[in-house]
């Protein structure tokens, strides 16, 4: 029997092995399904799936380099991770962009980034 987890996104990817990479790097997921169409990532905190976008929907997309951050997108989730200055280095390393500087929420510092295709996320380091 499986358990839901707390919290899931799926993210529809151009290219499937680099989105879901960035992803498993940058909230040190790990990778519990795989096949042409999907990738599933699971961490403490939830699932991610990384959902290929059909070949008919593809053929029109366009992703530039680096990633032009999607800023008309409906939704911007946000994922804590351990360190910022550590999710910065990945994001860029991993073929994403940092949007912006660090700032100060309430009991959290955030930094907005977008993954390899433009995708924007949010990023929160718990203040102590």
């Amino acid at each position: 029997m499986s358990t839901i987890p707390p919290t899931g996104l799926v993210i529809y990817a151009l290219e499937l092995h680099t989105v879901s990479r960035f992803y498993a790097r940058l909230l040190l997921a790990k990778i519990i399904h795989a096949d042409a169409k999907h990738q599933v990532l699971s961490w403490d905190d939830g699932q991610l799936v990384i959902h290929a976008i059909p070949a008919e929907y593809a053929k029109d997309i366009r992703i530039q380099s680096p990633p032009v951050p999607r800023e008309e997108q409906a939704i911007k989730p946000w994922f804590k991770v351990t360190r910022l200055l550590d999710a910065r280095w990945t994001t860029e390393f991993c073929g994403g962009r940092v949007c912006g500087e660090v700032w100060q929420g309430a009991g959290y510092r955030a930094l907005d980034v977008c993954d390899p295709e433009g995708n924007v996320l949010q990023l929160r380091e718990l203040s102590n």
